[in-house]
């Protein structure tokens, strides 16, 4: 997942549903400044966690469903999105409003990367005004995973 953002590209980095970390600890891995980490998570044990953990990010206690109203206003757009969310246990409509949301807040162009078990996309590609791309399985994940990656359609 984290291979799939820039690191030269300005702003914040939001993750989604980041639970322990191991994205995290990923994204700072290839290169992502800790500083530049918005961390959104529901559980608050999980935050206390990641506060620990990763004392130089922003940890936010919320519902990613409901980015804009936990992220509070955002001055600068952001770099990338990444998202470990279960999208599949949201309804379609639900999930396109979280992507045409993340991508209000982002650089045109810049990735909302999901991960997912499903063999299909989370988001539907049906009707679509984006952008979508899939890495090939991984198969040393059990179960085996796919990334997805979304960007805003230049005719969105």
């Amino acid at each position: 997942m984290a291979r799939y953002v820039d690191v030269t590209v300005p702003g914040p980095v939001i993750e989604l549903g980041p639970g322990t970390g191991p994205v995290t600890e990923a994204l700072i891995r290839h290169g992502v400044a800790e500083e530049r980490l918005i961390l959104i998570e529901f559980n608050p044990d999980f935050c206390r966690l990641l506060q620990k953990r990763f004392p130089k990010a922003t940890v936010i206690e919320g519902d990613a469903y409901r980015l804009q109203a936990a992220l509070g206003p955002m001055v600068e757009r952001a770099a990338a999105l990444v998202s470990s969310l279960p999208l599949f246990t949201r309804p379609e409509s639900q999930r396109l409003a979280l992507l045409h949301g993340s991508f209000d807040l982002m650089h045109p162009g810049a990735p909302f990367i999901q991960f997912t078990y499903a063999t299909v996309s989370p988001i539907p590609l049906r009707n679509r005004d984006f952008d979508a791309e899939v890495s090939p399985r991984v198969w040393l994940n059990l179960p085996p995973a796919r990334v997805w990656v979304y960007r805003k359609g230049e005719n969105a």
